[in-house]
């Protein structure tokens, strides 16, 4: 039984040492000539107006969880599409209930303004 997993170790030794590798001999044969403009903390072209450790508005935070909700209800119903023929009526109902709790939240959301950026 073991010997089913031996190709899986051995793709997993070669990955880890090909990385480690590649880290070590960039980092071995990288040029070692830094100056003050490479060692300064901002690289954008003008000097930092505010403090780096500003917090983020929580509308940020929401668009951003709203975006991944969104877009995994996409990864969700490509799959579906394809095997529809195959499901049958148990599929239909099955992403019919999906969507609906989906729209569910996504009205919820609206409702309470957390698409709105001011």
């Amino acid at each position: 039984m073991l010997e089913n997993y031996l190709p899986v170790l051995i793709f997993l030794v070669v990955g880890v040492g090909l990385g480690v590798g590649l880290m070590f001999v960039g980092f071995v044969i990288s040029p070692k000539k830094p100056d003050s403009e490479k060692l300064s903390t901002y690289e954008c072209g003008f000097e930092a107006f505010e403090d780096s450790r500003v917090t983020f508005n929580i509308r940020y935070y929401l668009v951003a969880i709203l975006f991944i909700l969104f877009d995994l209800e996409i990864a969700f119903m490509f799959p579906w599409a394809v095997v529809m023929g195959k499901l049958g009526w148990f599929g239909l109902i099955s992403m019919t209930i999906f969507l609906g709790i989906l729209v569910i939240g996504f009205i919820y959301e609206w409702k309470k303004g957390a698409l709105e950026w001011e």
